[in-house]
């Protein structure tokens, strides 16, 4: 029982450095800590870390931020490079950007307008139809070529 409230003393001492705690906590902490030593102690080195901690000088390079922005920048970017050719080579309809393509162009705007896909849900549908079924009908066309020309040669 006495580990119990050690160890509830020092989740209340870490806690009241975060947050605050309730007021029947805080009685029960400060009565703790009066007969306690060792959570006394705790409690002391745990204010003396902070205190340490806050009075460290740390310098920085005066360039770090406009670095981190442009890691940052380039980083998304390829990131976005990635899963726009992951994600339409693999026909995914979560991806929105593997849709624009086939909604511009089954609603006749050019590829640099604003896509009205938002405003013309039949329009979007014909461009996900498309998406979707045009590579099938021109793979399936190929295997049928194919299995017609082998049939010529054969006769």
């Amino acid at each position: 029982m006495s580990e119990n409230l050690h160890m509830r003393a020092q989740q209340l001492i870490a806690q009241q450095r975060v947050e605050r705690i309730s007021t029947q906590e805080e009685t029960w902490l400060a009565a703790h800590l009066a007969e306690c030593e060792a959570c006394s102690a705790e409690q002391v080195q745990t204010a003396q870390a902070l205190a340490a901690f806050r009075s460290m000088n740390i310098e920085l390079p005066k360039n770090l931020a406009a670095r981190t922005q442009l890691r940052v920048r380039l980083l998304r970017t390829n990131c976005q490079r990635t899963i726009r050719a992951a994600c339409c080579s693999g026909r995914s309809p979560g991806f929105p950007g593997c849709w624009v393509l086939p909604v511009r162009l089954s609603s006749g705007v050019d590829l640099n307008g604003p896509a009205p896909s938002w405003a013309c849900p039949d329009r979007l549908a014909l461009g996900v139809a498309l998406w979707w079924l045009v590579p099938g009908i021109v793979a399936m066309g190929a295997v049928l070529l194919q299995k017609w020309a082998r049939a010529d040669i054969t006769e």
